[in-house]
């Protein structure tokens, strides 16, 4: 996802991605094929980014997803199978350069196993292929002898938990009894919610930073633009879509602001670790699809916790 609080999506843009400083508008104007957003006074604002290109890229995602869970939201493992794959091939890239060494192949059918499991069979379902997928890793990590072996088993455990089982609380959102398809869309709004508060809020009035040794363009300003956005974009889908409380909104948005955050902390050390920009180049304008769940992947397990407990 975006950096929540930055108002750009990598931490250190490179140059050529940076839009023409020279350029003056009251809000924005195009500079070649680069979107330019302006501050009040005048001053061009840093996006790091394509803003139509991602703009385009993040609507036909979101399109995809739509009309993967209405009517029938048993589709959405489907989507969230090839998330996997694709982020499998992401991850193990990305470690490949510090020379670790993913389980591919259990990785990859007990992550893809892991999604209809959870959608049909529920936590109970989705612990045992889990813990079984697990498994099967070590022992397969184990040809390769005792070199490096505590650093490939941690990284297939981490690959196993980050992607496939935080997916997979996607499936527990969507087959919800009753009104599950929108339990999944109140969770996609309310974390995008955080991005778009946060992207705004961060470029046009970031100024302090809030962890600039891990992400230094995130501010505190951008930081409260996604905690406005969060609890008004909560409240609002909780009480016309599920027919809670407006209170239980707010939670729910103060909760997923927190996570959102994290997670993107979390992949930009992650990313700074293993000495890349980016994870892929799967969508344009955004990177690859790590780079685009970040938020969404911690965001997962914490709506459902925190719908369970309250609705």
């Amino acid at each position: 996802m975006t950096n929540p609080s930055s108002g750009s999506r990598s931490d250190d843009p490179s140059p050529e991605h940076r839009p023409d400083e020279g350029s003056h508008a009251d809000s924005g104007q195009a500079v070649g094929q680069r979107f330019v957003l302006h501050k009040p006074g005048g001053e061009p604002v840093k996006t790091g980014r394509n803003l139509p290109v991602a703009i385009t890229s993040g609507v036909v995602l979101g399109a995809l997803v739509f009309f993967s869970i209405f009517p029938w939201p048993q589709l959405f493992t489907v989507i969230t199978s090839l998330a996997v794959l694709v982020g499998l091939r992401e991850l193990n890239r990305a470690l490949a350069g510090k020379g670790t060494t993913l389980a591919l192949v259990p990785l990859a059918v007990g992550g893809v196993a892991m999604q209809p499991a959870a959608h049909f069979g529920g936590t109970g379902a989705l612990v045992g292929v889990t813990a079984l997928t697990a498994v099967v890793a070590l022992a397969w990590r184990l040809r390769g002898g005792a070199e490096g072996f505590v650093v490939d088993a941690s990284a297939n455990l981490f690959t196993l938990v980050y992607l496939p089982f935080l997916l997979a609380t996607w499936q527990l959102l969507a087959a919800h009894p009753g009104d599950g398809q929108y339990w999944l869309v109140t969770f996609i709004v309310v974390t995008i919610s955080s991005d778009i508060g946060g992207y705004f809020a961060g470029i046009l009035l970031g100024r302090h930073k809030m962890a600039p040794v891990i992400s230094p363009n995130k501010t505190w300003e951008g930081f409260g633009g996604s905690v406005v956005g969060c609890t008004v974009a909560g409240a609002l889908c909780v009480t016309l879509m599920l027919d809670g409380d407006w209170w239980i909104g707010v939670v729910l948005g103060l909760a997923v602001v927190l996570a959102a955050t994290a997670g993107d902390l979390i992949e930009s050390l992650f990313k700074r670790d293993l000495g890349v920009k980016d994870m892929g180049r799967f969508m344009p304008g955004h990177g690859g699809l790590m780079d685009r769940m970040d938020s969404l992947l911690i965001a997962g397990p914490v709506v459902w916790v925190v719908l369970s407990l309250l609705l």
